[in-house]
């Protein structure tokens, strides 16, 4: 990995104690790392009941774990509802992607964060599923900021974990920990577009657990 001096990161309101919801392993590295740095005392809060199906989940969890055990990070394994996602989806099977379904699993697995924060003291909240590129940042942070303003005292960090090279960090960093590489966003209505997608360029569809990030390939080439 390139040589790279982090900036210090400052919480909001000069806070230290931050709750970081995940999405998966690739996404929260630089995150992880960055917060680090800047001595920022945080916790994972693992809920993403949007993911299948069963074995995908377990692979992106499994990744995150081993990674936060590695840099002594605690981990909150939370519940694997899956119903209730599917409940909440309902109706929105064939919405496009960054649309209204997005949003709803966005709204219900922040809801969740903001309500553990609120439950065990912790003044901020913040998320590692902006750094993708793929993702609609506003979006997101409309979620993460609406979640927390349920709460006094709880305050939704919408820190752009893209810039500076964070996003090209998150690669090298995957790379380097050859972690599992997701093929589509992690709901079944995602999976079904994805395969839709590659069955026009006449690919295969995705295989669930046989990709995976190498530290020899060429750091561009994701």
């Amino acid at each position: 990995m390139n040589e790279f001096i982090r900036p210090n990161l400052t919480p909001p309101n000069g806070q230290k104690k931050v709750l970081l919801h995940s999405c998966c392993a690739p996404c929260s590295g630089e995150v992880m790392e960055a917060m680090l740095a800047s001595g920022v005392d945080y916790t994972i809060f693992f809920y993403n009941p949007n993911i299948h199906p069963l074995k995908e989940y377990l692979l992106r969890k499994d990744e995150n774990v081993r990674f936060a055990e590695k840099h002594g990070v605690p981990f909150v394994d939370a519940d694997y509802d899956k119903d209730n996602w599917f409940a909440r989806a309902k109706g929105m099977e064939w919405e496009p992607e960054r649309g209204a379904r997005c949003t709803m699993c966005f709204n219900m697995r922040f809801e969740r964060t903001a309500l553990y924060a609120h439950e065990h003291d912790f003044p901020v909240m913040t998320s590692s599923l902006g750094i993708s590129r793929w993702k609609n940042m506003a979006q997101i942070n409309d979620c993460g900021h609406r979640a927390a303003g349920r709460y006094d005292g709880l305050s939704y960090w919408d820190f752009n974990w893209r810039k500076g090279g964070g996003s090209q960090r998150m690669i090298e960093i995957s790379k380097r920990e050859e972690f599992y590489q997701q093929e589509y966003c992690g709901c079944v209505y995602s999976l079904r577009d994805t395969n839709q997608h590659r069955r026009d360029q006449g690919r295969p569809p995705v295989v669930i657990g046989t990709q995976f990030y190498r530290s020899n390939e060429d750091p561009d080439s994701t």
